[in-house]
């Protein structure tokens, strides 16, 4: 019978179609370590076992050794100007490429993005053509499909990952040779448009064969109540949507055409796969929006608890409850509550807060809206309250110094601890302060970034719909009735506003700037918005170049006065910082790999 060494089949990954990752040898594995391909991929469970591979490669934003994506746009600042903002893109290569990194560790700071990505995508190649392979899987057909459909969402999945960051990739569909293929001119770099149609192919196949969930499928029973990580037909709608509307989007297609507009027919693909997600939605139940009172469970639980709801389709897999404390809420806070190891918390920007409406639902910058620059924070959209910690707030339920946010000049929270906050605020969607919050109970807090939820579905939805070939506000999918603007309000709703006003749905333009303004605030440092920017072509559009703090003092009665906006960096961005550089030891390797323009 033919031998596998597990391990090898584990370890003997190409990192790209250039690289690959060091492993033992596996010759010097004693004969005890092998065992037959049929006994590794001939059952269900077995072979699941090899598909959970990838499940531990998809990153945890934030914990640790990941990376912080807020921090690239203008949503949020750090103690000291972060090299990002200075057009320093190669200065966080660490955070993508890691000499630590370990696509099969437990431990959610040894993931990178590069290095996890192009492991999983062998991966997902190798468990294609094992399941093609006659009489070695003898499973169910929908055993198979359950397999197949996790293997081709993630092999589109992980292209997506490293294609919004590096651009369009070899579109590598088969098991390769690591030396006979790797400097192949069949694996020269597509644009991020045809890569994506790639990743779309692959989610639609995936959609089609997967189940609505595994809980109401015969091989998820076995498992039946903890399947809310696996894969299933929302995931791939989702990401096939996904994939279409990045496609479509005027970076991308200027890249792929010269035209800077947006693709109509790739909206209008786009749009069919979120109807048909959305449909999938309100027949089943699966997936709904959260309640405004229960919002932050997409975002934080107390009690140990996992966070993402019923709204959050995809959420990070492997969940590291010791990195919320240090990372992803004590990087948040101010250091001197002993959340963190001392560093300062990353804070929202004076700038990004104006996206925020009046409590009415109007912009800050509508005449109508009732806005007062002298009393900024009266009177805001819920929202507003539930993200963004000003002065005055409660902090923590423990009595003492740090108990109410001293954030004017010279207060305790600007000038008082070392480092304090930049800009003038603190933010709670993943530090939930307040009159609960203590050290003691923050040991019992989780809290995640959501890679998919349906918010995101509506917003995508709205903006595809936008643009589609005879769209617009009022348009809707052949396959779903909603129309952009309903998908919009459904949003706003939640979050308590009114409906978008008749004169924000004027015409395609004017309802696009609701749009970008709406994903700014439902979906503020999720890490979304550097993507956004940049496929929307505005990342070094001037409008979102400046970064903000607000300074002010404390009159008698406490509340703000002489308050001013103040500059604090203005980044260095410009057309070369639309994708990352790629480390140069793969763009040398050969001529169809070539580094990104201008790097």
């Amino acid at each position: 019978m033919k031998k596998i060494n597990y391990i090898m089949s584990v370890c003997l990954i190409l990192l790209s179609g250039i690289s690959m990752i060091s492993c033992e040898d596996y010759l010097d594995k004693s004969p005890d370590s092998d065992i037959s391909e049929k006994d590794a991929f001939g059952s269900f469970n077995s072979f699941q076992g090899f598909i959970e591979q990838m499940y531990n490669c998809i990153q945890d934003p934030d914990k640790g050794g990941a990376w912080n994506r807020c921090l690239f746009a203008d949503e949020t600042l750090g103690p000291s100007p972060y090299p990002f903002d200075q057009g320093n893109y190669w200065s966080n290569e660490t955070y993508f490429f890691g000499h630590a990194a370990s696509p099969t560790s437990l431990n959610s700071r040894d993931k990178r993005i590069w290095e996890n990505a192009w492991y999983a995508i062998r991966v997902a190649n190798l468990a294609l053509a094992k399941l093609e392979e006659d009489g070695l899987f003898s499973g169910t057909e929908e055993e198979k499909n359950h397999l197949k459909g996790q293997a081709l969402f993630f092999r589109g999945w992980f292209y997506f990952e490293i294609c919004r960051f590096w651009g369009g990739m070899p579109y590598i569909q088969k098991v390769i040779d690591p030396v006979e293929d790797m400097f192949s001119e069949e694996y020269s770099r597509l644009n991020f448009k045809e890569t994506a149609l790639k990743m779309a192919e692959d989610f639609r196949a995936a959609a089609d064969i997967l189940p609505n969930h595994w809980d109401f499928s015969e091989p998820g029973q076995a498992t039946k109540g903890h399947n809310r990580d696996r894969i299933n037909k929302f995931h791939a709608l989702g990401y096939l949507g996904k994939a279409y509307l990045f496609a479509a989007s005027p970076m991308i297609n200027e890249e792929a055409t010269g035209n800077s507009s947006f693709d109509p027919e790739l909206c209008a693909k786009a749009a069919q796969a979120f109807g048909e997600l959305l449909q999938l939605a309100d027949e089943t139940g699966i997936y709904k929006m959260q309640t405004w009172e229960t919002w932050t469970d997409c975002f934080w639980r107390w009690n140990y608890e996992r966070p993402g709801g019923t709204e959050c389709i995809m959420m990070p897999t492997i969940y590291d409850r010791s990195r919320v404390r240090w990372s992803t809420t004590g990087g948040m806070v101010p250091s001197s509550i002993g959340m963190n190891s001392g560093s300062s918390a990353d804070v929202p920007t004076h700038n990004y807060i104006k996206n925020y409406a009046m409590a009415n639902g109007l912009p800050i910058d509508d005449p109508a809206s009732g806005y007062d620059p002298n009393d900024p924070w009266t009177n805001r959209e819920p929202r507003f309250y539930k993200d963004i910690l000003y002065d005055g707030c409660q902090i923590w339920a423990t009595e003492g110094a740090d108990k109410y946010a001293q954030l004017y000049n010279g207060g305790r929270h600007r000038n008082g601890i070392n480092p304090a906050s930049a800009t003038g605020y603190y933010y709670l969607r993943y530090a939930p302060l307040g009159k609960d919050f203590t050290v003691s109970k923050a040991e019992q807090l989780q809290a995640y970034k959501p890679y998919l939820r349906l918010a995101d579905i509506y917003l995508m939805y709205a903006e595809a719909l936008n643009f589609s070939s005879g769209g617009g506000p009022n348009a809707n999918a052949s396959n779903y009735s909603l129309t952009a603007v309903g998908a919009l309000n459904i949003v706003r709703n939640r979050a308590q506003l009114p409906n978008l006003a008749e004169k924000y749905c004027a015409n395609k333009d004017v309802f696009f700037e609701e749009i970008i303004r709406e994903r700014a605030v439902e979906l503020a440092f999720e890490g979304q918005r550097f993507d956004d920017l940049r496929r929307w072509n505005r990342n070094y559009d001037s409008r979102y170049l400046e970064k903000t703090a607000v300074d002010f003092d404390r009159g008698s009665d406490g509340k703000p006065i002489n308050i001013r906006e103040r500059l604090v960096i203005k980044r260095a961005v410009e057309q070369k910082h639309n994708w990352l550089p790629i480390q140069t030891k793969y763009t040398t390797q050969y001529s169809g790999f070539p580094q990104n323009p201008g790097w």
